[in-house]
């Protein structure tokens, strides 16, 4: 490969660097959700009729901490993301990665916005949206990242990666939107409080498939006694609950079979071949966490971790299709640079 002009891309390190705090501001609403905390500050954007950043420490307790620290953090997050929208504005000669960091910044006042008014409006269907939204500006962050770094503008693949490439990227997309779903899914037990509307696996109240009749209902209403469940059970909750344990025997399904074609379609040691045999690991280890999370009555560290690895593993098949992408069409200048338009795909060799 011809050595190629770069220079570190310093707004992609710290794209990178907002990609981990965003991260543990996912992990830490999901704390929220878990510890049943969302509304334990009724009010927004003040802390209790104070402003969130001078409100007492001491005061920081039970429920409060958590959704305090929620707040407090997503305000960094915000102001990370405002501090690299205007770094790639003057700084990019991309201009559509000009536009990614607008967008991006748009997001976050979005997202900060709904998280406000599901406090204010005490609406659990906004909590579900804000959940959504939270993945979507993840992804696009870490894509943010990814377009800044060298292999993105030096990659020279060889006509055999482009083919695989073009062959693979299908099946990571879709994977990736079976994930995004999922994820969709769960935010929705969660803000229902129906993560265990089921308590039991691999059966679901000793079945296959559980009753949803209204004496049946009623019995198991009648039988919970865990102080966290907030609302009765209702046929939908079992219904939805029994979705997601579908929803990720699919979702596991369509990460193997991506696995299995990157095996296939690129040689060992090759980045596209880590990447999925790192995605394959996660969704085992995602798996593993909701049964657990079953098992052992939702304990809160284990369902919010639940939560983070669900988020890891949707943004490893998102930066997975991009790069799959990249390697498809290495022809068109996405990047503005002069040595880039140029670039040929190399032969294959032996």
């Amino acid at each position: 490969m011809m050595n190629l002009p770069y220079q570190t891309n310093w707004a992609a390190r710290f794209a990178a660097l907002t990609v981990v705090c965003v991260l543990a501001l996912i992990g830490i609403g999901g704390l929220v959700t878990s510890k049943g905390a969302g509304m334990a500050v009724p009010d927004w954007p003040t802390t209790f009729g104070d402003n969130m950043f001078l409100f007492p420490i001491s005061q920081w307790t039970g429920g409060i901490f958590y959704e305090h620290i929620h707040r407090l953090v997503a305000s960094g997050v915000g102001f990370l993301t405002l501090i690299l929208a205007v770094w790639l504005l003057y700084s990019e000669s991309r201009r559509w990665v000009k536009w990614m960091g607008l967008a991006a910044l748009l997001l976050v006042a979005v997202q900060g916005l709904l998280g406000g008014l599901r406090v204010t409006l005490f609406k659990d269907q906004l909590g579900i949206v804000h959940a959504a939204l939270a993945q979507v500006f993840l992804c696009w962050i870490a894509c943010l990242s990814f377009v800044g770094s060298r292999w993105w503008k030096c990659v020279q693949p060889t006509s055999r990666e482009i083919s695989a490439s073009r062959s693979l990227k299908p099946k990571f997309i879709l994977a990736s939107v079976l994930i995004f779903a999922q994820l969709i899914l769960g935010a929705t037990l969660r803000h229902q409080h129906a993560g265990l509307a089921v308590p039991d696996f691999p059966l679901a109240y000793g079945k296959i498939w559980p009753p949803t009749d209204p004496v049946f209902i009623e019995k198991i209403n009648q039988a919970r006694m865990d102080s966290r469940d907030f609302k009765p059970i209702t046929s939908g909750h079992i219904q939805a609950h029994m979705a997601h344990r579908v929803g990720a025997l699919v979702v596991f399904a369509a990460i193997l079979f991506s696995w299995l074609k990157a095996r296939q379609e690129f040689v060992a040691g090759h980045g596209l071949r880590k990447l999925a045999n790192f995605w394959l690991g996660t969704v085992f280890v995602q798996v593993g966490l909701g049964i657990v999370t079953i098992w052992f009555n939702k304990p809160a560290d284990i369902a919010t971790l639940h939560v983070l690895v669900g988020a890891i593993c949707l943004v490893t098949g998102v930066l997975g299709s991009v790069a799959l992408g990249r390697l498809s069409f290495p022809n068109i200048d996405l990047t503005n640079l002069a040595f880039e338009t140029n670039v040929q795909p190399r032969t294959a060799t032996a």
